[in-house]
């Protein structure tokens, strides 16, 4: 029950936060229903001036994919760069959530966790794959250096 409140959770706090579609790359042919293929979303950090993720993660198609009932696969990229000078704000959580991708109807989701590297004055930004009842290892990395 905790895991379904934590999953509701996100699909509220992914409404609300700054995510635009970029575009998609077709990867297999479905002859009923959508393609198969790979997404790539931006996530602007809402906490960090200058600093956003690209998130790159399968999508299948076919005619489950098509009604949104398909689980994606937990194949997914990140990388996240900064568009200016970056400050990392004093009050600033050590570790957050800053996005969340619905990988299935309920079940899965890819999060984008932020955490912060005080030593090296950096942000460490990790994509995950989390499902209700299991989790899964599929992982991706990026840093951004900061300014200060």
């Amino acid at each position: 029950m905790k895991n379904l409140l934590a999953c509701l959770l996100i699909l509220i706090a992914s409404a609300a936060q700054a995510q635009t579609k970029i575009g998609s790359v077709s990867t297999n042919f479905r002859l009923i229903g959508p393609n198969d293929k790979v997404v790539v979303e931006r996530f602007d950090d809402p906490q960090v001036a200058n600093v956003s993720c690209y998130a790159s993660f399968a999508q299948t198609g076919g005619l489950s994919g098509g009604l949104g009932l398909a689980t994606d696969p937990s194949k997914f990229g990140l990388s996240c760069i900064a568009h200016g000078p970056v400050s990392i704000p004093a009050d600033l959580p050590r570790k957050a959530q800053m996005g969340a991708i619905t990988a299935s109807f309920w079940f899965k989701h890819f999060i984008i966790t932020r955490m912060v590297d005080e030593q090296d004055h950096a942000l460490v930004y990790v994509l995950i794959s989390t499902k209700v009842i299991h989790g899964s290892p599929a992982n991706a990395i990026s840093v951004v250096s900061a300014t200060n």
